[in-house]
């Protein structure tokens, strides 16, 4: 489900990471989307566009499987309460989005590092050959407190990820079920293409994600506070917005191939339930 999503979508991410922990000399122009892909390809090949693919997979089975497990059962646990208003929904989907963050974490990390090592000087890559020895480096030179760092900002992005995209996933599926489509007089029904246009309805937020790429990125030293406030003075506000292009690029095809798989896959679940 969201392990074949995200291969589909990795190189974008990796492009997004790399435009968001580039150093930039204060002055200097920030490069474009295709500018990072094509030194990326004239650097290292097209293969580099898939460095990380292991921890992004890892990534997938610890932090999608909680967020969107977790919001499954709050949801319905809601729906047997009646409880499940559009509130509650979104106060679940927020909850799972933060269970999902923590459990995640340490492989956002590996996968932070192993994606943004080109952009990176010689002397100060990481060289994680796979997510597996990126775990094991980063317990054993940083400690178990390494696997936490970028926690709180990680946390609440996932939580404004899950709200956005879960969240409105699921209120855009019921709006779209229990009303016609005014002037066409068109009625949804619960197929693929209710779940293609629900999926690509769904939102994104930036900013917590390119602060915590630079948190991860880095092994030591700066937190949150001397992040952002050297950004701002360094790059502006702009720098919120770095990797926004291949991030929403990436988003929307990513979110609406893992609600279509999704969608797909508790069909089957229910069906061979009750078999």
């Amino acid at each position: 489900m969201t392990p074949v999503a995200a291969s589909c979508t990795h190189p974008l991410d990796v492009t997004k990471v790399r435009m968001q922990t580039l150093h930039i000399e204060p002055g200097s122009k920030r490069p474009s989307t295709a500018a990072v892909i094509r030194t990326s390809i004239s650097k290292s090949g097209f293969r580099s566009l898939y460095a990380g693919l292991s921890a992004s997979l890892m990534r997938q089975m610890s932090y999608s499987l909680v967020r969107l497990g977790a919001y499954e059962k709050m949801k319905a646990s809601l729906s047997q309460s009646g409880k499940n208003s559009t509130s509650s929904l979104l106060l679940a989907a927020c909850l799972a989005g933060g269970m999902g963050g923590v459990a995640g974490n340490p492989a956002d990390i590996v996968l932070v590092r192993m994606t943004s090592d080109l952009v990176r000087p010689p002397e100060k890559r990481y060289n994680y050959s796979n997510a597996l020895s990126g775990l094991v480096s980063l317990v054993k030179e940083e400690g178990i407190r390494g696997l936490t760092r970028g926690l709180g900002t990680n946390t609440f992005r996932a939580v404004l990820m899950n709200a956005s995209q879960v969240g409105s996933y699921d209120f855009f599926k019921a709006t779209l079920l229990d009303n016609r489509v005014p002037v066409v007089n068109f009625q949804f029904q619960d197929n693929v293409l209710l779940h293609l246009v629900s999926s690509c309805m769904a939102a994104v937020c930036s900013p917590a994600d390119v602060i915590r790429s630079r948190l991860m990125a880095a092994s030591s030293g700066p937190g949150f506070a001397h992040v952002l406030s050297r950004a701002l003075r360094e790059e502006g506000i702009r720098f919120f917005f770095k990797g926004w292009t291949p991030s929403f690029v990436r988003l929307g095809p990513n979110t609406v191939l893992m609600f279509v798989f999704y969608e797909q896959l508790k069909k089957l679940w229910t069906s061979s339930s009750l078999s």
